[in-house]
């Protein structure tokens, strides 16, 4: 049946947008492909993808191979494939000290990257809009290949191009790994091997143009190999070689619950001092003058979950991440989709009571799962708190690892009291979210191995009782680059979704 015929939404407009989206996504996740294929997919009346076709292809999101392919019945159709390099997205993670941002396509490969110190104090979101919007002005400047003005607010950073990717974190694409776009380890590892940096900019192996990089089609993007250690790929084209690209998005990634209201308002951010709401997207858009970009705003453990569901071998329902930091933070995904809750903190099992009479959390409620399996909880049970004190996090776990492989008694206690308490907290979450996975981030991915085995003991009456219940409790993929990979992922599919939003190809005709 037509989607346009069935009566919900009613506007046409409405409509079209949705059936417009319907037709893009299937194009860019199952491309190439005819006509006749993404009608029988997204059951639209071949005559209304044919319509919709060029809308899209007017937008200079949609192109026509050149090859015809036949084997069915009436004349060969030229197959449609997706035009990832039209449509850019910033996405912005803010730390405690600097901004890491990257520009991605509509296939998630990275094409430029970027590291800037903020040098904002705690308390002062102004400075830190101001930063963002210098650090996404930056980033357009670079697409267009010709900067954009300043808005005055660059010179209160200090920015850097990054350098070899042996020097900093890699940040690759986050493809569904069931898509026709996802690359095996072997191929990625080729693509690695056979990269180079380009004038300061990351370039990215491009699928069916570079010799020996298996099947994908041209434009899918490489994903990070955590198991093998590969880093960023290089490309085979600079942002300028671009026709007529276009920034179609801005996400902003950080710690805090966020709302999804107009103004993206970040509810409460106590690592930046920020402890009244802040309408964080609403100041940056302000900031954005002569960028007409939609900014959205999204809680950074959020991301992570985003990524750590569209990384994953198999596609799950659901999934929840439960992330070890400076404390426990996480989120929730259903159906591929973020789940906030009405007020944005959904998603923060760090503060979810695991026992009655527990200790005070700094929340004001007692028991917290925080209190038991947070990073400063542990290390201290551990006799590392000196440690974390002096060296760092890094170091206090490292020093954890260590002492748990050599079956230090003290170390074993303090990680099997985590892992109680963590297997409260999944007990709590599958109950009320029937996920069918957990994931552990962060310090909780580096102890996995002596976290796991006390965990699944907690589940065991559980599963004897619902036999049939699929749920994994594995470790975490990809690191602190998920933050940024869901970030361009949530662009990523919120544009696929609404191609509306890319305005209409110049016509040539009249320069």
């Amino acid at each position: 049946m037509d989607h346009a015929s069935q009566g919900s939404p009613s506007d046409s407009a409405a409509v079209r947008r949705r059936n417009l989206g319907l037709v893009l996504g299937h194009i860019a996740d199952h491309g190439p492909c005819a006509r006749s294929e993404v009608a029988t997919a997204t059951g639209l009346a071949h005559g209304s993808v044919t319509t919709l076709v060029g809308d899209l292809q007017e937008r200079g999101l949609v192109r026509e191979d050149d090859a015809l392919r036949g084997g069915g019945r009436g004349r060969p159709g030229r197959p449609l494939r997706l035009v990832p390099e039209r449509a850019l997205a910033v996405a912005v993670q803010i730390s405690a000290e600097e901004l890491r941002v990257v520009v991605a396509d509509l296939s998630g490969v990275i094409v430029w990257r970027n590291a800037t110190s903020h040098r904002c104090a705690p308390g002062t979101p102004e400075r830190m809009a101001d930063a963002v919007a210098a650090a996404v002005r930056r980033a357009a400047g670079a697409i267009t290949a010709s900067p954009l003005p300043s808005d005055g607010a660059v010179g209160a950073a200090e920015s850097r191009v990054d350098g070899p990717a042996t020097e900093i974190d890699s940040v690759v694409s986050a493809l569904p790994p069931t898509s026709p776009h996802a690359v095996d380890r072997e191929s990625r590892s080729r693509a690695v091997d056979s990269g180079h940096k380009h004038a300061g900019m990351t370039r990215v192996v491009r699928h069916g143009r570079e010799p020996n990089i298996g099947n994908s089609p041209e434009g899918a993007g490489l994903r990070m190999d955590r198991a093998s250690g590969a880093s960023l790929p290089p490309a085979d084209c600079s942002i300028g070689a671009i026709a007529d690209p276009v920034l179609v998005r801005v996400v902003i990634a950080m710690a805090g619950p966020v709302r999804d209201d107009p103004a993206q308002t970040v509810v409460v951010a106590p690592d930046f001092g920020w402890l009244h709401p802040v309408r964080l997207g609403e100041l940056v858009a302000d900031r954005l003058s002569g960028i007409p970009c939609p900014v959205d705003v999204i809680n950074d453990g959020n991301a992570a979950a985003l990524a750590e569901f569209h990384a994953r071998p198999r596609r799950r329902r659901g999934l929840v991440l439960i992330e070890a930091g400076t404390g426990i933070g996480g989120g929730v995904v259903l159906d591929g989709r973020i789940h906030v809750g009405s007020q944005g903190i959904a998603g923060e099992p760090g503060h979810m009571p695991v026992a009655v009479d527990g200790p005070l959390c700094v929340c004001g409620a007692h028991g917290c799962l925080v209190c038991y399996a947070g990073p400063e909880a542990v290390l201290t049970a551990a006799g590392l708190g000196e440690v974390l004190r002096g060296a760092g996090l890094a170091a206090a776990s490292d020093r954890l690892v260590a002492a748990l492989g050599e079956d230090d008694e003290r170390a074993r206690a303090a990680v099997d009291l985590a892992a109680r308490a963590l297997g409260v907290a999944v007990l709590s979450i599958t109950a009320l979210l029937d996920v069918d996975e957990i994931v552990l981030g962060g310090t909780l991915a580096q102890w996995f191995p002596w976290l796991a085995p006390t965990i699944e003991g907690q589940l065991a009456g559980r599963r004897s009782l619902a036999p049939a219940m699929e749920l994994n409790i594995v470790a975490a993929r990809l690191g602190e680059d998920a933050i940024l990979l869901g970030a361009i992922e949530s662009a990523r599919r919120t544009v696929l979704s609404d191609p509306a939003s890319v305005p209409v190809l110049p016509d040539r005709s009249m320069i």
